[in-house]
């Protein structure tokens, strides 16, 4: 199974160009440049571009580009992203500018700084969080209209 290879793009490596791999990837270098990662993508170096993989922990101090998984998105403590997030689930302690698209529920640490958007099928906002945005829950199970005819 491809999806278990790793990928390591070292602290020294600075790669300018899309990158793409059938396996997962630990980025700890630079990538200018989008990225498509079938597997799972771990982001503690330097990326500028759109990041698309089957889940994503961004761990560094600053993401520039879009983010979408077909499972959860991590975002840790002190990283910043400055693009908008797609994914089926999310947790954040970070920092986000832009908006956050997720299918089923996200939570949002007390640490997690958002300017954006949210959108979920739940939303957990742990006391000492920063929201400069609407929040709201189109896939939700509940049909919020019908409640109130």
């Amino acid at each position: 199974d491809m999806t278990k290879e790793v990928t390591v793009i070292a602290k020294s490596a600075v790669i300018t160009g899309d990158l793409h791999t059938e396996g997962s990837l630990e980025i700890i270098g630079t990538i200018h440049g989008d990225i498509d990662c079938k597997g799972k993508l771990s982001v503690t170096g330097s990326v500028t571009g759109n990041c698309t993989a089957s889940e994503v922990y961004v761990g560094t101090k600053q993401l520039e580009g879009s983010i979408t998984s077909e499972g959860n998105v991590r975002v840790g403590i002190g990283a910043v992203i400055v693009g908008n997030i797609i994914g089926n689930a999310g947790f954040i302690e970070g920092a986000i500018k832009g908006d956050i698209d997720i299918n089923g529920p996200i939570v949002i640490d007390s640490s997690a700084v958002i300017k954006g958007n949210i959108k979920a099928s739940s939303i957990q906002i742990n006391k000492g969080a920063i929201i400069d945005g609407f929040c709201s829950l189109p896939y939700a199970e509940v049909n919020i209209d019908n409640l109130f005819k």
